[in-house]
């Protein structure tokens, strides 16, 4: 592989690689790419990033993992016919997909693999390791966008925190964008310390806590008491029937009620309910129900609708998450990424809760990458 390819290629390793978020991911990549489409949603693509050294969105290739066999062209088929894809992109990125299709590999473990987690782990490094050499990628990153799992218990690492060990060991950065334990499980603390990689998640924040992030300061900057915040959202999809599961949803929950504890000042009485229903498909709706004083004592609510696409929310996100991450990466950074707390219920590092504070600190760091040059040889953890 000639230098001047590899230093071209970012590759971008999807977990849950041929679930409805990835498949966005790589159809949007390619729209946005071919100037089908303009890139909505996405932070990286606005002037506050200009000149951050990202990578382009034509140099990123895809690969990944996924315990599913469904080829990623019919993916984005069904995802146009419900609405999620505009109509005609399948067939018009259709080379992009099942390039991008060729390069998932079979995730696990699945009922009867009798490999042990360190087996397992070097089977999906191998995976990465491979994947890179073939496509000439200088560096990959990895994201979980696999449907959530349940809180972990006990010494075994779930699915999650495999591919994240595994990322460790082949030398990648690594982005959880969903609730799942991934890097947070105990035994990868010292690794994940060690492995001198940049890491950011955990749960993107895409609908109904974005709004309760930009709402709760607005709130507590006001000096308005909130006495109980309650929310429904109802789902479909794989993430509707992942959440049907109690501890599941308990995993999802969590991120959202730390976003109004720390906005809010403490926790505030409520809870947020997660209703499967499948008719709904990829698409959401999210109420939420605020119980408020005003002066002297004075009752009022405020009630807010949020109804949107999961994977056209997520989509752009991942995209800007694995350029900022792959270009953190280059420049040497280390460790968990609280600049990019801004897309995450649960972000990792130190950092603001507010929605407003955490964007000016993800605008400070474009401008510190700006200032690091192109970072080509930097990255101690870079270990292909």
């Amino acid at each position: 592989m000639s230098a001047s390819r590899s230093d071209s290629r970012t590759g971008v390793w999807l977990v849950g690689a041929r679930g409805s978020v990835a498949t966005t991911v790589v159809a949007g990549c390619a729209a946005v790419t071919a100037g089908l489409h303009p890139p909505v949603g996405m932070v990286t693509e606005t002037p506050a990033f200009a000149g951050a050294g990202l990578p382009a969105l034509s140099s990123l290739v895809f690969g990944g993992h996924d315990t599913l066999d469904c080829p990623l062209p019919k993916r984005a088929e069904a995802l146009a016919a419900g609405g999620v894809l505009p109509p005609g992109l399948p067939s018009a990125v259709h080379a992009e997909l099942a390039a991008a299709d060729r390069e998932i590999r079979p995730g696990g473990p699945l009922p009867g693999d009798t490999r042990d987690e360190d087996e397992l782990i070097d089977a999906f490094a191998a995976d990465l390791r491979d994947f890179a050499e073939r496509v000439g990628a200088r560096r990959t990153v990895v994201v979980n966008v696999a449907s959530t799992e349940p809180v972990a218990a006990g010494a075994a690492l779930p699915p999650s925190s495999l591919y994240a060990a595994a990322a460790l060991r082949a030398g990648c950065p690594y982005v959880n964008f969903t609730p799942s334990t991934g890097l947070h499980h105990p035994a990868l603390a010292a690794p994940a310390a060690d492995s001198g990689l940049p890491y950011a998640g955990r749960d993107g924040k895409t609908g109904q806590t974005l709004l309760r992030s930009v709402l709760g300061p607005m709130f507590a900057q006001r000096a308005l008491a909130v006495r109980a915040w309650s929310g429904t959202n109802l789902l479909g999809g794989g993430d509707g029937a992942a959440l049907a599961d109690p501890a599941a949803a308990a995993a999802k929950n969590a991120g959202k009620e730390r976003v109004l504890a720390d906005t809010l000042g403490g926790p505030v009485e409520g809870q947020v309910h997660i209703d499967d229903v499948p008719a709904l498909g990829d698409w959401k709706t999210a109420w939420d129900h605020i119980a408020f004083d005003g002066f002297l004592g004075a009752r009022m609510v405020l009630q807010t609708t949020w109804q949107g696409c999961d994977s056209a929310l997520a989509a752009p996100l991942v995209l800007d998450l694995a350029r900022l991450t792959a270009r953190a990466h280059a420049a040497g950074r280390a460790g968990p990424l609280g600049e990019l707390g801004f897309f995450f219920k649960d972000p990792v590092g130190e950092g603001p809760a507010g929605l407003g504070e955490q964007y000016a600190e993800l605008v400070r760091f474009g401008e510190e990458l700006r200032g690091d040059g192109d970072g080509a040889d930097a990255g101690a953890g870079e270990r292909r």
